[in-house]
């Protein structure tokens, strides 16, 4: 890896929504199963005659589903178009009602549980519940066709409904369990760079402590020892007058090296915003973050260290939850007096973009520290961001 390039390791750890998808996967994969089944019962009832619209139907709406099911849980927690997401469900729906009516059984039920976990998270509150209660209505005319009473039929959709019910609670307590997490992990990525900016800060400020006493007391009780030695040189006389010599060129020789300390600890009071970006960007889930940083990154103004770290979290952040990114490439460079952050990302883009309170929170920072920022994007080029921060305020 070249010198300065850092890449940041998604989280392994299994989420609640990969977990939702493969518990929903493999039901499906199940449901599968159980129409195959019901496929060789109908071909043993009619003599082994199966019509093939009917097979053709049975294997596009299973197909279907799946793809639906695959597609919408794909990037579960993501903003995405709400067409986009009442299209999936209709699919998955529609496929479920399909292969109900085609087998005359509660299979398609079977599918709309698994759909009923991912309506939390693609519909919000009251249109997610009343979609859940209207995909089962369709059953009813399904229970119906084969032979069940209006009330039998009436029953055993409420029966779905409640089981669809409890699926859905459990979808919406993973969403909540989700975005509580990853709250609580930008929040703790933001609190490790903080404190790692605090702490240099505070290290800064005791350097500059110490070498305004060193300077102030030590500095110049040794100046004016020195004169008075000097002094004593010329008064005395023989041997005496020797050693108040040596004692003088002892007292020049620690006066330059008070110096020479206090000049080193004032050329070290500057922030390592380097460590604080590192720590950033450790252990973001869903989202490979390349960090390059051009050459020693160190800034003498805490504030302006501090808008630098802001503009990256709310960059990481807007990659995961607008972007739909899977990877995020920072780099960071000086440019003279100033500094340069340039991120871009793989996500889906926009030709009709608006900047949301994120990115106007960003403008504002950087406006009131003399920066600016750029946006580029188009429909999959992803979202590319050019910020500018001089590092010392216009005179």
């Amino acid at each position: 890896m070249p010198a300065g390039v850092y890449d940041a390791p998604m989280t392994p750890r299994l989420t609640h929504a990969a977990l939702l998808r493969y518990a929903g996967l493999f039901t499906w994969a199940m449901v599968g199963s159980g129409l195959v089944m019901n496929s060789l019962f109908v071909m043993q009832e009619t003599e082994g005659r199966l019509p093939a619209q009917v097979l053709v139907g049975l294997v596009g709406a299973f197909a279907v589903f799946g793809a639906a099911f695959w597609l919408s849980t794909r990037s579960l927690g993501q903003q995405r178009s709400r067409l986009w997401q009442v299209a999936l469900l209709l699919a998955m729906t529609g496929s479920a009602i399909g292969l109900s009516a085609l087998t005359g059984s509660g299979l398609g039920a079977i599918l709309m549980m698994v759909a009923a976990a991912v309506v939390p998270w693609l519909l919000p509150g009251w249109p997610g519940v009343a979609w859940l209660v209207l995909q089962h209505l369709p059953l009813v005319v399904v229970f119906r066709e084969i032979g069940l009473s209006p009330f039998e039929s009436a029953m055993q959709s409420m029966l779905y409904i409640g089981v669809s019910g409890f699926v859905y609670v459990a979808g919406l307590v993973a969403k909540q369990q989700a975005e509580a997490r990853e709250e609580q992990r930008r929040l703790n990525a933001e609190l490790r760079a903080t404190r790692s900016l605090l702490a240099d800060s505070a290290r800064v400020g005791e350097r500059l402590r110490i070498s305004r006493e060193l300077h102030d007391l030590l500095g110049h009780h040794l100046t004016a020892l020195s004169l008075n030695l000097e002094v004593a040189g010329h008064l005395s006389e023989g041997r005496v007058q020797e050693h108040v010599r040596q004692a003088h060129t002892l007292a020049r020789l620690l006066l330059t090296d008070v110096r020479e300390a206090v000049s080193a600890m004032r050329g070290d009071e500057r922030i390592d915003l380097e460590a604080a970006l590192r720590t950033l960007v450790e252990g973001v889930p869903a989202l490979k973050v390349a960090l390059e940083i051009d050459g020693p990154l160190a800034v003498d103004d805490p504030e302006r260290a501090q808008v630098v770290v802001r503009c990256a979290q709310e960059i990481i952040t807007n990659a995961i939850r607008h972007a739909q990114a899977e990877s995020l490439w920072l780099r960071v460079e000086r440019q003279g007096r100033a500094l340069r952050l340039l991120a871009r990302d793989d996500g889906v883009g926009s030709d009709a973009f608006a900047p949301g309170n994120g990115l106007s929170g960003m403008r504002e920072r950087l406006r009131a520290v003399g920066g600016r920022v750029e946006v580029t994007t188009a429909p999959g080029q992803g979202f590319a961001i050019d910020i500018h921060l001089p590092l010392e305020a216009a005179a």
